[in-house]
């Protein structure tokens, strides 16, 4: 699959085509290849890591084949069978991307999943998908323990980065050590590819708990245009997108499209709280040449003293998960020289509208639809919005749906048939387009809160609020903020007994904290007496937000 070279957005569109081999399996078909050089790539080096502690390790695609093939045969081994599930949670440590490999090629379903997930999570997350294996780093261990007896699933569990081993663990050093080195491609139904699963993601919850999405083997296609396109990468360039492997984002910038475009993919493990300075000495000191990283990043990069850094390698900048400030786009060019480059998708589907090097960055726009996309603006009433009218971004799929869209929502055929309607898949964001078919984001049709890259629903929270003693009922809205983007706003009924104090707002932020991931906090809690609510009993998170913004004008 070649890059093309194109002059404009129209001759991209007009040229642009992709292909679909037949029994495609990325692991086999794109990686193998490189490894073995059979593609146009002579690039030989396939991820640049450098740990918490600074240190660098460079791995080939020689490397990761073999390693890929050892984890197969033991996991094989182990008795893991094409279509179990498995779930990581290996923060951005190099086991990720062999996991995922060995995954693909043994035909296994990762679940990606971040290391924030408490026991509880773990537990619901296990059982709705069936969970058969996972593969966590040494810190996760005592969680999955405690959530291990609710988990019946489970079979396989596997420990990265050393330590002690509870009953029933193996080592993944150990595992891989012992196994073969030589996987190959399987023939007949062994193979999985083409409209097998590939992968799984738990949704943020939007509007309920977590829902699985799933993706098949075709889909790592459908992020070439991610990589070769909207972070324009050449071979040999040397690409960071920051995501945590935990979070959908991270295959669109740390994995398949950068791969397919002969770039290597730089990797910092970082461990605690973000440090802007540090990652500017990484940028600096390894020579990236494209970065991706959510707006909220951004806005803590242009506070610092960039001059001090030696970003002259740096030529293409993308940003996605949240609204680019004006003030920061125009504040980033002044001081680096480059625009940053928007772009749109979701979980449920690879790049679906972006701003690509040959056309004008307008800052706040998301750009036009990604070639392979037909997207089209709808009112309520499924009318096509004409310029300047809002409406929901939608995806024509009645002629056949592109290339990384979702199969659906595993297990709920009732949400997945609301929002596959009438030939469209539905996203439930909206935006207007302007006059030259540029896309402007503004916002979920829903009530989902992105806070400094991260998406969260607000059920989960809620549900966390109200498993306090004190709390009657909870309605959770984002609050913009500078830093942040938004922030977390929990307005709450209290029991009869209890009284709003300092005191009590610090123990609801701690409750949340410790019965679901802590970065979902509330960090303003509001108290009332009663939630605005439809007259079907339904809370009106739009009045409180409505609330909030004429507040903030007063």
């Amino acid at each position: 699959m070649q890059k093309l070279s194109c002059s404009s957005y129209k001759d991209l569109l007009a040229r642009f085509a992709l292909e679909l081999p037949s029994r495609y399996n990325f692991a086999f078909d794109h990686l193998d290849r490189m490894a073995d050089g059979q593609t146009e790539f002579a690039n030989p080096l396939a991820i640049v890591h450098v740990d918490d502690d600074g240190i660098r390790r460079d791995y080939t695609f020689a490397w990761l084949k073999e390693a890929s093939a050892r984890l197969a045969n033991a996991l094989r081994d182990k008795g893991l069978r094409k279509g179990d599930r498995v779930m990581l949670v290996l923060y951005r440590r190099i086991e990720f991307w062999v996991s995922m490999l060995a995954c693909h090629k043994l035909g296994l379903v990762p679940v990606p999943s971040p290391a924030q997930l408490t026991p509880k999570d773990i537990v619901f997350r296990v059982n709705r998908a069936a969970i058969r294996g996972m593969i966590v780093d040494s810190s996760i261990t005592g969680r999955v323990e405690a959530a291990r007896p609710e988990c019946e699933s489970l079979h396989c569990l596997v420990q990265v980065g050393g330590g002690n081993l509870p009953e029933g663990w193996h080592d993944y050093e150990a595992l891989s050590r012992e196994a073969s080195p030589v996987f190959p491609k399987p023939e007949g139904d062994a193979l999985a590819c083409d409209t097998d699963p590939l992968l799984i993601f738990f949704s943020s919850g939007t509007t309920g708990m977590p829902k699985m999405v799933e993706h098949i083997h075709t889909y790592p296609l459908g992020h070439f245009v991610t990589g070769a396109y909207w972070h324009d990468l050449r071979e040999g360039d040397l690409h960071l997108t920051l995501a945590d492997t935990g979070w959908g984002k991270a295959v669109w910038g740390k994995f398949y499209g950068q791969w397919m475009s002969g770039a290597t993919v730089f990797v910092w493990d970082f461990r605690g709280k973000f440090e802007p300075a540090r990652l500017l000495e990484q940028v600096a000191e390894h020579g990236i040449t494209t970065f991706c990283a959510p707006p909220t990043v951004y806005r803590f990069l242009v506070r610092e003293e960039l001059a001090r850094y030696d970003l002259s390698r740096l030529r293409h900048c993308t940003t996605a998960g949240e609204l680019l400030n004006d003030s920061v786009f125009r504040d980033w060019k002044r001081l680096t020289g480059l625009p940053i480059y928007e772009g749109y998708g979701q979980t449920e589907t690879t790049l679906q509208i972006c701003t690509l090097p040959f056309m004008e960055a307008k800052p706040g726009s998301i750009g036009r639809a990604a070639p392979g996309w037909d997207i089209v603006l709808r009112d309520a009433e499924g009318n096509e919005c004409p310029p300047g009218e809002e409406g929901e971004i939608c995806v024509r799929v009645a002629e056949g749906a592109p290339v990384g869209l979702f199969t659906g929502y595993l297990e709920d055929p009732e949400k997945t048939a609301s929002v596959m309607l009438n030939g469209y898949y539905h996203t439930g964001d909206k935006a207007w387009m302007d006059g030259d078919g540029y896309f402007w984001f503004l916002g979920r049709v829903d009530d989902l809160i992105k806070s400094s890259g991260y998406r969260i629903g607000p059920f989960e929270v809620e549900s966390a609020l109200v498993s306090h003693p004190s709390v009657v009922e909870a309605a959770v809205t984002g609050v913009p903020d500078e830093l942040r983007g938004q922030i977390v706003k929990a307005t709450v009924v209290l029991a009869p007994g209890f009284a709003p104090s300092e005191e009590l707002t610090k123990a609801l932020q701690d409750h949340v904290k410790q019965v679901t991931a802590p970065y979902k906090y509330p960090r303003i809690i509001d108290y009332v007496s009663e939630l605005p609510k439809t007259i079907s009993g339904k809370i009106r998170r739009v009045e409180i937000r409505q609330r909030d913004e004429a507040a903030s004008k007063a």
